[in-house]
């Protein structure tokens, strides 16, 4: 059932599948929307529970117009309907913001399974070069350019270009009004990367072989800090791994759901 959903200030588009049991929780990272979960979606719906939504601005939901905070507005999505603990699946973007709550709502989150998560509190997540050349694009009112700038670097398994990766490509572009429109109202959450030893649920992490190096130089030293953190390497994927490996990442968020307690 889609709905939209109160935040402060504000209001997202949420999708609810209904079903029984511990709910999962879909938060998509900042290189997509909500859709980006589309290639597996019906393999956990027709298994559990599963809420999606879209953050401020991206997707189906209206841009801000107020300073929010993306935790506060995950928590606001699970007061919404009614869900004391969850098992939450964060992509990039969304990885962060669910580490941000299992770390002020650890009663929450009974498990996370972090697909190329980011992480607040961590520097030197930008390629060297990459605000240069968006500052040139964004100057030029280049948007081809800023796709195929984004795809180059997180969307390499695809060859990285729109013309071989169209799918990867109306992802990037859908997101670029979110991209600039939300500049001054998303506020960054506390620094979370010095406290993922106090990290409590069974957590897997999953990264992307072919992602951005600095990208997967900062999953493998998460992977390191969190107690008993399950590490995968995606042979197969960049920064989109639902859209490069779906039946794996379907496979993992099953085994990690299995093993909650």
């Amino acid at each position: 059932m889609e709905t939209m959903v109160r935040v402060g200030g504000g209001e997202v588009w949420a999708d609810d599948s209904g079903g029984e049991g511990l709910p999962l929780v879909l938060l998509h990272p900042g290189v997509g929307d909500s859709t980006v979960w589309d290639p597996i979606l019906p393999a956990l719906t027709a298994r559990h529970r599963v809420i999606r939504y879209d953050v401020r601005g991206y997707g189906r939901s209206p841009a801000p117009t107020v300073a929010y905070s993306q935790v506060e507005d995950l928590a606001s999505v699970l007061d919404h309907f009614g869900l004391e603990r969850v098992v939450l699946v964060g992509s990039s973007m969304g990885g962060a913001t669910s580490i941000s709550l299992a770390l002020e709502a650890p009663a929450r989150v009974a498990g996370l399974a972090l697909v190329v998560p980011g992480v607040t509190g961590y520097d030197g997540l930008v390629p060297p070069g990459f605000f240069q050349e968006m500052e040139r694009l964004v100057a030029e009112q280049d948007m081809d350019g800023i796709v195929r700038l984004g795809m180059g670097i997180w969307g390499r398994a695809g060859g990285g270009t729109p013309e071989t990766d169209p799918a990867v490509a109306a992802q990037f572009a859908s997101v670029l009004p979110a991209w600039f429109g939300n500049v001054g109202f998303q506020g960054t959450d506390a620094p979370a990367f010095d406290r993922l030893g106090e990290l409590s649920p069974p957590t897997l992490l999953a990264l992307g072989e072919l992602d951005q190096r600095e990208v997967v130089r900062c999953n493998e030293e998460m992977a390191a800090r969190i107690p008993g953190c399950r590490l995968v390497r995606l042979a197969g994927s960049d920064h989109y791994p639902t859209l490069r490996e779906p039946d794996t990442v379907v496979r993992l968020i099953e085994e990690l759901h299995a093993g909650v307690r």
